[in-house]
């Protein structure tokens, strides 16, 4: 799936002046990942149990 394709969304952690733009976009079987900002770099994605043990360990964190 390309980039265009996916409903991007910003973080709700991103600064609000454009600073940090980490935004995620979700599908069935992955969460995509990428840093707007820096459109040179690819975005990165998870699968969904993998995601979920990332955000789990962050919260305790």
């Amino acid at each position: 799936m390309s980039t265009t394709e996916l409903a991007w969304f910003k973080s709700s952690y991103s600064g609000s002046q454009g600073d940090d733009c980490v935004e995620a976009a979700v599908t069935q079987q992955a969460v995509h990942v990428m840093d707007s900002k820096d459109v040179a770099l690819s975005h990165f994605a998870v699968g969904r149990e993998g995601w979920d043990s990332f955000v789990r360990y962050a919260a305790e964190a």
